[in-house]
């Protein structure tokens, strides 16, 4: 699935902060990066795009609220027009990841209960919560895209 060293980030865009996280080079393990703080699109843009390069990311996973019915939010559209801007920035800038959107449903509150069943103060979950959620979103998308490991026995025994 990923080329030698190249990884995947998640981006938990929100009306302020944006999460952020990254992939092992195996594309197995989700890990929280940081929280950008939103002050302007160039100042976003700019800092999401150093990311991109320092982290060699060959795939930016969004995350994208969907309704009950899988519509598209009013939140979600917002996201949406974001991140495509984004994506612009990064062509311009040179760099060509690939962009997908994924169902970040209820990654807040996994982010948030992992972080209490970890330990964390009250004080510290405020400050990373947006990138855990970003952790959680990738995680949630690496393991759909890995085969089961029945699957994989059940194909090579046909």
């Amino acid at each position: 699935m990923l080329q030698d060293a190249m990884k995947l980030m998640a981006l938990d865009i929100g009306d302020r902060r944006v999460g952020v996280a990254v992939s092992d080079t195996l594309g197995l393990i989700a890990s929280p990066l940081e929280v950008v703080h939103r002050t302007s699109k160039v100042e976003d843009f700019a800092r999401i795009a150093q990311l991109v390069r320092q982290h060699r990311v060959a795939v930016v996973v969004i995350g994208q609220p969907l309704r009950a019915d899988g519509g598209l939010s009013p939140q979600a559209e917002r996201i949406r027009r974001y991140a495509l801007a984004l994506f612009q920035w990064l062509r311009d800038d040179g760099l060509d990841p690939t962009l997908l959107f994924w169902d970040e449903s209820f990654s807040t509150v996994q982010a948030q209960q992992a972080m209490i069943a970890g330990g964390r103060s009250a004080r510290d979950r405020r400050g990373r919560v947006d990138a855990a959620a970003a952790a959680a979103i990738l995680q949630d998308y690496l393991d759909d895209q890995r085969p089961g490991p029945a699957n994989a026995v059940g194909e090579e025994l046909l």
